[in-house]
C-alpha cells in the first residue's frame, strides 16, 4: 500500500512540474493514464482487503457462536436419571 501511495505522490510531483515547465501533451497523457492505472490498482486492493476482513469477521463470529452453543448444551444436558427401587 505504501508503494502505491509513493507512486501516486511521484506522479503528482511530475504533473506539477509538467504544469510549471510545459513539457508537452504526450507527458500529460502518459501521466493521466498512469494515475488512472495506479488508482485502479489501489481500488482493487482496498476492495480485496475489505472482503478479506469481512470473511475474517464472519469466521470470528462463527467461532464465538460455537462456543456459546457448547456452553448452552452443557447447561441443558440432563443429569443421569436415578432409578427408584
Amino acid at each position: 500500500m505504501l508503494a502505491w501511495c509513493i507512486i501516486l505522490f511521484l506522479l503528482g510531483i511530475t504533473a506539477f512540474l509538467d504544469s510549471l515547465f510545459n513539457y508537452g501533451h504526450i507527458f500529460q497523457t502518459i501521466n493521466a493514464i498512469l494515475f488512472m492505472l495506479v488508482s485502479l490498482g489501489l481500488l482493487v486492493r482496498v476492495m480485496y482487503k475489505m472482503k478479506g476482513r469481512r470473511i475474517e469477521k464472519i469466521l470470528e463470529e462463527n467461532v464465538q457462536l460455537k462456543r456459546q452453543l457448547d456452553q448452552f448444551q452443557a447447561k441443558k444436558s440432563p443429569e443421569p436419571a436415578q432409578n427408584p427401587k
